[in-house]
């Protein structure tokens, strides 16, 4: 199986070789491609160093953005896991979480299987295993986003930022609206007419999608000065009341997900702590005091890996155990 990484020198690239390699992904031959800007550069895999060639139409394949050489990618059979939001709501495109819908993955007319929204994975991969205990009609949900959601120049400049408050300099502000450093911003993607951002809407949408119903889900987004690790504070109503006992057990052996869940002892999950982890850590559950069909309780998880390079590469390993790609 031959496999290529478009944007290999991103954050999700370079997450995106790590994962590979950990999971012993079964390849035969990896192509990286990049923009003028990385195209030959030389990365390591496997013992062996990969030079990264420059995006562009009628080469091996490739392209610049995803909906300009989508129909170069996939035109000799190839399939497309697409990272970026061009495609998610794209009724021929299946928007796919392992843990929630594998099925959707083998029907894609287009040859193009798309990632959801980092928040949105991480917070349906929790959701899916209340819903199976009764099912899930409202969610509320406040993120708070790392800088990693901007990628590895985001995250360079906030660490810029602490060193330049912290001397006294003038901060440098290029990645986000504002400082971050020291900081919130109650503000990712562009604003819409009603009011929401982009990134709000997108949590909306695409969990609608991804659970065939009409769920509904309203989301406060926000960007917090921390590296790595996206965090979620959930408020999910069900259709029939959950005990916290249940939803715990669920969590307990539910896939892609790690029960961390004791106040007793301080125990709860932080960003601080778990990146460059794999699952999504669920804690602080408790029913809510005014309604007894909701349920309470915080995630953290890491958006670069599960966010984005992992469920990807879950994907690829989905379609490989159907049988779709050898």
């Amino acid at each position: 199986m031959r496999v290529a990484i478009v944007g290999a020198s991103g954050a999700v690239g370079q997450e995106f070789l790590r994962v590979l390699e950990e999971r012993n992904f079964p390849l035969e031959e990896l192509v990286l491609f990049g923009s003028s800007r990385s195209a030959g550069s030389y990365y390591t895999y496997g013992g062996k160093k990969i030079q990264v060639k420059l995006l562009q139409h009628n080469d091996d394949f490739g392209g610049s953005t995803s909906e300009e050489y989508a129909e170069t990618i996939t035109k000799y059979g190839a399939i497309m896991i697409d990272n970026s939001s061009a495609f998610r709501m794209d009724p021929q495109v299946p928007l796919v979480v392992p843990e929630v819908n594998p099925e959707d993955a083998l029907i894609r007319p287009k040859g193009i299987i798309a990632n959801p929204n980092c928040s949105t994975i991480m917070m349906i991969v929790a959701l899916k295993v209340l819903n199976d205990l009764s099912p899930v009609k409202n969610v509320q949900v406040s993120t708070y986003q790392a800088a990693s959601g901007a990628g590895a120049a985001a995250m360079a400049e906030l660490e810029q930022q602490y060193r330049q408050a912290l001397a006294g300099e003038e901060v440098t502000v290029n990645k986000f609206a504002y400082q971050l450093a020291f900081n919130l911003i109650p503000h990712i993607d562009v604003f819409k007419e009603s009011g929401y951002t982009k990134e709000e809407e997108k949590m909306f949408y695409e969990t609608r999608k991804m659970f065939h119903n009409d769920i509904k889900c309203s989301a406060t987004c926000v960007r917090v000065p921390a590296l790595r690790c996206h965090s979620e504070a959930i408020w999910a109503e069900t259709e029939q009341p959950v005990s916290v006992e249940a939803f715990r057990e669920a969590v307990k052996n539910g896939e892609g997900l790690v029960l961390m869940d004791d106040p007793s002892k301080k125990e709860y999950p932080m960003p601080l702590f778990l990146a460059g982890t794999d699952p999504v850590y669920v804690g602080r559950i408790r029913k809510d005091i005014a309604n007894p069909n909701v349920m309470c309780f915080w995630i953290v998880g890491d958006q670069i890996r599960k966010g984005a390079a992992l469920n990807a590469v879950q994907i690829a390993e989905y379609l490989i155990k159907q049988g779709v790609v050898k």
